[in-house]
C-alpha cells in the first residue's frame, strides 16, 4: 500500500464516522442536544436534582443525537414483487399478475425504539402508577379528606395551559397533551398525548419530566411569592390514626367511583390503587414490595431512556417545541400558585391551622412537591413537619392529573 491509498483510506474511514456527519447539512444542531444533554446529566450528577429521573433521560438524549448510533431506528422491511397466476373459471392460467408483498426485514431497528414502543402502546405510564400506589401511604389523605381540594385547586394550571395552547393555534388534541405538563405527572402526559397527539409526544414528556425533576427550583420562589413568614411558620395538628380498614376500603371505593365517573382513568386509576391495595392488604407483602421496588426502577429506567432518545435535533429542535417549553413551565407555574393560593383560603376559613404551602405539593410530582413543602417551611420554623401534611394534597394531586388526561380523552380522543 502506497502513501497516497493510505491517505485515502483514512479520509474514508473517517468520512463514515460520526464525527464526519457534524459538518453536513443542518447536523450541527446535534452538537445543541449534545450540550443540552450533557448540562443536564451535570444536573443529575453535581447538583443531584431528581437523578433517578434526570439521568436517564439526559443520557437518552445524548445517545439519540449521537450521528450514525441507529438506536431509535425503525425496523424495515424489503417489498418484494412477486408473478402469481391469474385463472379462468375453468382453473386454467390465462395470465400472469404482478404483487408487492413484504418480504424479509431488512434492518431489525434500534434498541431503544423497541423499548419506546412501551410508551407508544400506553404500557409503561399504568405500570408506574402500580408502583406508586403501591410505595404511597393514602393515610394523609383519608385523615383529612379537605386536602383533596387542594389537589383539585393544583390542576388549574392544567386546564389554563390549555386554553392558552389553544390560543397559540395547537388543536385540541394538542393543547390537551400540553396542558398536562400542568400536572407535574410524567406518566400521565405520556399516557395522555400517545392518544390525543402522539405527533408531539417527544417535547410533552421531555417538558414534562425536566419540570418534574427541576420542582426544588421552580416551586420555592412562588411558594415564598405567595405567602408572608407568618404563613409558612405555621405549625399544624397532627394527623388522626387511620384505620387498616379504611386504608383498605379507600382504594376499592376509589377505583369503583372515579373509573364509574371518568372511565377512561381506569389504566392510570386502576393500577395505582391495585398498587395501593397489594400495599394496605397486608397479604401481599412480596408483589407490594417488588411492585414499587424492581418493577417501578426498572419501567423508569426504561421511560427515562426512551423518553431521552426521542429528541433528535432534527425533530426536537422546532419552534412548536419552544411553545410546548414555555406553555408547560406556565402551566406548572399556575398549578403551584393556585394550590399556595387555596392553601391560603383555607387557612383563613379554618383560623390559620393550615399552612398554605401544603398547597403547592397539590401538583402530581409524589414525593417530591411534598419534600419542597416540608423544606420551605422549616426554613421559617425548624420544628414545623409539614411532610405527612402535604402527601394528602400531593397523593390527592395524583388522582387529580389522572382524573383531567380522562376528562379530556372523553372529550378529543
Amino acid at each position: 500500500m502506497n502513501f497516497q491509498t493510505f491517505i485515502e483510506s483514512i479520509v474514508e474511514f473517517f468520512s463514515n464516522t460520526g464525527f464526519a456527519q457534524f459538518v453536513q447539512g443542518d447536523n450541527w444542531k446535534f452538537l445543541i442536544m449534545i450540550a443540552v444533554a450533557c448540562f443536564f446529566l451535570y444536573l443529575a450528577i453535581v447538583k443531584k436534582f431528581e437523578p433517578l429521573l434526570l439521568l436517564p433521560i439526559a443520557f437518552g438524549m445524548l445517545l439519540a443525537n449521537l450521528p450514525m448510533s441507529g438506536l431509535m431506528n425503525e425496523p424495515t422491511k424489503e417489498t418484494v414483487t412477486v408473478l402469481t397466476p391469474i385463472m379462468d373459471q375453468l382453473g386454467n392460467m390465462v395470465n400472469l399478475g404482478a404483487a408487492q408483498i413484504d418480504g424479509q426485514t431488512v434492518s431489525n431497528g434500534g434498541l431503544l425504539w423497541y423499548i419506546y414502543q412501551g410508551d407508544v402502546l400506553g404500557l409503561f405510564p399504568p405500570l408506574i402508577f402500580l408502583g406508586v400506589g403501591a410505595l404511597t401511604d393514602f393515610g394523609p389523605l383519608i385523615a383529612n379528606p379537605k386536602s383533596l381540594l387542594l389537589g383539585a385547586a393544583a390542576q388549574f394550571g392544567i386546564f389554563a395551559a390549555f386554553i392558552g395552547a389553544l390560543a397559540l393555534g395547537f388543536t385540541p388534541q394538542e393543547a390537551a397533551s400540553i396542558g398536562i405538563i400542568g400536572g407535574a405527572d410524567g406518566p400521565t402526559a405520556i399516557f395522555t398525548t400517545t392518544q390525543l397527539a402522539p405527533g408531539l409526544l417527544s417535547r410533552v414528556t421531555v417538558a414534562a419530566y425536566s419540570y418534574m425533576a427541576l420542582i426544588p427550583i421552580i416551586q420555592p420562589p412562588i411558594m415564598r411569592a405567595l405567602t408572608t413568614k407568618k404563613e409558612r411558620a405555621i405549625k399544624m395538628d397532627q394527623l388522626r390514626v387511620v384505620s387498616k380498614k379504611e386504608k383498605i376500603l379507600f382504594p376499592i371505593v376509589t377505583s369503583i367511583l372515579v373509573i364509574l365517573l371518568v372511565p377512561d382513568t381506569a389504566s392510570l386509576v386502576g393500577m395505582l390503587m391495585l398498587g395501593n391495595l397489594l400495599r394496605e392488604s397486608c397479604v401481599t407483602d412480596k408483589l407490594a414490595h417488588h411492585a414499587s421496588e424492581s418493577l417501578m426502577y426498572i419501567i423508569s429506567i426504561f421511560i427515562g431512556i426512551s423518553v431521552g432518545a426521542t429528541t433528535r435535533a432534527d425533530t426536537f429542535l422546532q419552534k412548536e417545541t419552544l411553545f410546548i417549553l414555555v406553555l408547560g413551565l406556565c402551566a406548572f407555574a399556575f398549578s403551584t400558585a393556585a394550590g399556595v393560593i387555596f392553601g391560603k383560603i383555607m387557612c383563613k376559613l379554618t383560623g390559620g391551622k393550615v399552612n398554605p404551602l401544603i398547597g403547592a405539593a397539590g401538583v402530581s410530582a409524589v414525593p417530591m412537591a411534598a419534600r419542597v413543602a416540608q423544606n420551605v417551611g422549616k426554613e421559617e420554623n425548624p420544628n414545623n413537619y409539614l411532610l405527612m401534611h402535604a402527601m394528602g394534597p400531593n397523593v390527592a394531586g395524583v388522582i387529580g392529573s389522572a382524573v383531567a388526561s380522562g376528562i379530556f380523552l372523553q372529550l378529543f380522543k
